[in-house]
């Protein structure tokens, strides 16, 4: 692994942002410094804060990023859950980018474990940048 972006999770989370970004643009454009704003910075969150973790090169600096991630990821829930009831997205299309997002949160926390036990296998607590895959977790 040289990069963030060879994390699975750090991928699935840029696809969610992609995701939001599309839904937001179909929004009224009365939403567009409301719901449409906070969708927008909440969905760059998780991407942002896998890659800030990343470069600290410290286990457990970098499970803290990921957990400020997996709250930005849960606020998107909330959010979809504002467009349904709003009645800017349809059920189906709640249920695919909720799916998604759920599916970013099940890899963050598989990345959080790997991270963890890394950490209690470590001696000093740094990343050896040496990651194997964390999807089993």
């Amino acid at each position: 692994m040289r990069t963030f972006k060879d994390l699975e999770v750090w991928k699935k989370c840029r696809q969610l942002r992609q995701e939001i970004w599309l839904l937001v643009k179909t929004f009224p454009a009365d939403e567009k410094y409301r719901l449409s704003d906070q969708m927008i910075r909440s969905s760059r969150s998780p991407s942002t804060q896998i890659a800030e973790g990343y470069g600290r090169y410290h286990f457990q600096e970098n499970v803290q990023f990921c957990r400020i991630a997996r709250g930005s990821l849960y606020e998107i829930i909330d959010h979809l859950s504002v467009c349904l009831d709003s009645q800017y997205i349809t059920s189906e299309k709640h249920d695919a980018v909720e799916n998604l997002t759920f599916e970013c949160i099940r890899l963050l926390n598989g990345y959080i474990n790997y991270l963890i036990k890394s950490k209690n296998e470590s001696n000093n607590g740094e990343v050896n940048d040496n990651y194997q895959n964390y999807e089993t977790g």
